[in-house]
């Protein structure tokens, strides 16, 4: 059995593997490394699965201790009896586990665990995404500090190595922008609905009676679950930290059927796109609903499936895709940290989010979507009101077969400044011809998407 060392000396130990250089290997393997767990549900369980099922990690990763509470309903008969079960969070700390794994998810109390075990000189592994854009750089700055690490890969992506793509794959690149589809929820109801035509209730009641959803969709239909991604993203593309309530976000609740007939019309599908670009004065993006052509990455993508594109100035793009959700693939990518933290080449994490802002972005395309209470000089109304603000019409479509007081038509601009559109469209919200508000999506063209 292993002497049994202080924290000082774990601490010490762990910081003097850290800095070894790359390809530097430990001349005598060190015991497992004693893993804490912290939340047991979908992900958790997930995760425990892996450890106790692949017996070839048993020399490099022990499960010790699962928290959770109501501990006692999610007990497991598959997991070891030398795993200690508890809802008491100090049991943990007492029990000097050398890295604490955290799928509990939201913002508090997480950051209190997860600052309480780095202070306490252990590594991190989390899948929490809404925790690392709320308080990503002070996390990083503590790990560093303390020289332990804070790793996340399951964070974004699910079970697809996208950040250690980034962070190691690219590294030799000047990357100038994060394009992708980060809500597996999200591509699943939009994909459905451009191939089957369905309404958007119809799939997104499907979608959580399969599990895709959950009983409120709010965070991933109107975007927050892909504004927090975005923000890890831009963190470690960029090393700047974006206020994740800065981020420009739409739902994708005003969607119909008639926007997928007519996107069709277009060579184009709808997708909810997570989008951010470095520019001089700072960066620009969004997260919401776009026009993307249907032979694109993003419109071939189907079902839950995640699809990201980094662009760089030297390397140009690089795209990572795979399963974005679901238990077992989060599982995957938060083991995989875990065999990071065991190899001692690795180096110390000293990583830094420097505080960044959104500008406005440039002109681009647009969809504009309207269904009115039909009647003489609407089309010249619309013109006039664009005319006013430096907005062109590129093109006007109408489908036959709408009823003529909720008469759908779509009228498209070219490139224009955002603000001046939406200026525009608050104009002619005031006309009483409206019979829903009119919507408005951005055009990416093939190199966007």
């Amino acid at each position: 059995m292993p002497q049994a060392q202080n924290p000082e000396q774990l601490a010490e130990g762990r910081a003097a593997a850290q800095n070894q250089e790359p390809g530097a290997e430990s001349l005598t393997p060190g015991p497992p490394l004693k893993v804490a767990l912290l939340g047991f549900g979908t992900v958790g369980a997930s995760v425990a699965r892996i450890l106790v099922e692949r017996p070839e990690l048993a020399n490099r990763l022990r499960l010790t201790h699962v928290f959770n509470r109501g501990v006692s309903r999610k007990r497991a008969d598959w997991v070891p009896d030398s795993v200690l079960w508890t809802d008491n969070f100090d049991d943990v700390l007492a029990g000097r586990p050398d890295v604490v794994v955290e799928v509990v998810g939201g913002v508090t109390p997480a950051r209190e665990w997860v600052t309480q075990a780095i202070d306490r000189g252990m590594s991190v592994v989390t899948a929490n995404k809404m925790l690392l854009a709320a308080h990503g750089p002070e996390l990083l700055r503590a790990a560093a500090g303390a020289g332990v690490r804070l790793r996340f890969e399951a964070a974004v992506g699910g079970g697809v190595p996208l950040i250690h793509g980034v962070r190691e794959g690219l590294a030799g690149d000047e990357l100038t922008g994060v394009a992708g589809i980060l809500n597996g929820t999200c591509n699943y109801i939009l994909s459905r609905m451009s191939s089957t035509g369905e309404a958007m209730d119809i799939v997104l009641a499907d979608a959580q009676r399969l599990g895709y959803a959950e009983a409120d969709p709010t965070a991933d239909v109107d975007g927050f679950d892909a504004a927090a991604k975005l923000v890890v993203l831009a963190g470690i593309a960029f090393h700047r930290h974006l206020q994740m309530a800065d981020v420009p976000t739409r739902s994708i609740r005003p969607l119909s059927t008639a926007d997928f007939q007519y996107a069709t019309r277009l060579g184009c599908t709808i997708r909810q796109v997570s989008r951010v670009q470095a520019t001089e004065g700072g960066f620009h993006g969004f997260v919401g609903p776009v026009l993307v052509p249907q032979g694109s990455s993003f419109g071939r993508n189907q079902g839950a499936n995640n699809v990201v594109s980094v662009y760089g100035r030297f390397g140009g793009e690089s795209s990572f895709s795979g399963a974005g959700a679901g238990g077992p693939a989060t599982a995957v990518a938060v083991v995989s940290d875990l065999l990071a933290l065991t190899q001692g080449g690795a180096r110390r994490e000293a990583e830094e989010w420097q505080p960044a802002a959104f500008v406005a972005p440039p002109p681009m395309p647009y969809y504009l979507r309207f269904v009115v209470k039909d009647k003489p000089g609407i089309l010249a109304s619309i013109a006039g009101s664009l005319a006013r603000h430096s907005v062109n019409v590129d093109a006007l479509l109408q489908e036959p077969g709408y009823p003529k007081d909720r008469l759908p038509f779509v009228v498209t601009v070219e490139p224009c400044e955002e603000a001046a559109l939406l200026e525009a469209l608050g104009v002619m919200n005031e006309e009483r011809w409206h019979a829903e508000p009119p919507l408005a999506l951005p055009m990416l063209a093939d190199h966007d998407s």
